[in-house]
């Protein structure tokens, strides 16, 4: 298995905050029902289970996410455009991770337990539903063998990092569920 531990996050540089600059930006629209492309390339909707709230970690915290069963290897594509903002390893949660925000920088896509990553996948890169960004696997806590894309939606505002946001349940938006 092929792990890619990506260089430590640098800082930005800290900028000035305009005087007119609103303290809150608007709420997101929010995202419609069967609006995102399915993740995992070759899944049908009939196929995700609704995870959102099941028990993880013998009950010490609820599941921010649909988890979608596939083969190791198989394509994880982009559900929706915007831009590559982190790749990330992280030993006890999402193993080889990454992380797409939208254009207008409301949404926050998170795709988990990669194998690892497309080839020429990069911080900054636009991406567009149904491009290659990675690999289904089983990092992080996802349990040896126990293969399948954790991916997770939040609602960000725009000057929030790739970790920050709320978590919302990105079943109905995947599989068209009201």
């Amino acid at each position: 298995m092929v792990r890619f531990i990506p260089p430590s996050p640098v800082a930005p540089p800290a900028g000035p905050v305009a005087a007119d600059a609103p303290a809150q930006a608007p709420e997101p629209e929010p995202l419609t029902p069967g609006q995102l492309a399915i993740p995992v390339r070759g899944v049908a909707s009939a196929q995700i289970v609704d995870t959102w709230g099941q028990s993880r970690a013998n009950g010490q915290r609820a599941h921010e996410g649909t988890d979608i069963m596939a083969p190791a290897g198989t394509p994880v594509i982009a559900a929706a455009p915007g831009t590559v903002e982190k790749l990330f390893f992280s030993h006890g949660g999402g193993g080889i991770t990454l992380y797409v925000r939208s254009p207008d920088r409301l949404w926050s896509y998170y795709y988990a337990h990669l194998q690892g990553y497309a080839p020429g996948i990069a911080e900054g890169q636009a991406v567009k539903p149904g491009d290659l960004l990675g690999f289904v696997g089983d990092t992080g806590n996802a349990g040896a063998g126990n293969f399948h894309l954790h991916f997770g939606v939040a609602r960000m505002q725009p000057n929030e990092r790739w970790w920050q946001g709320q978590a919302v349940n990105p079943y109905p938006m995947l599989v068209g569920a009201r």
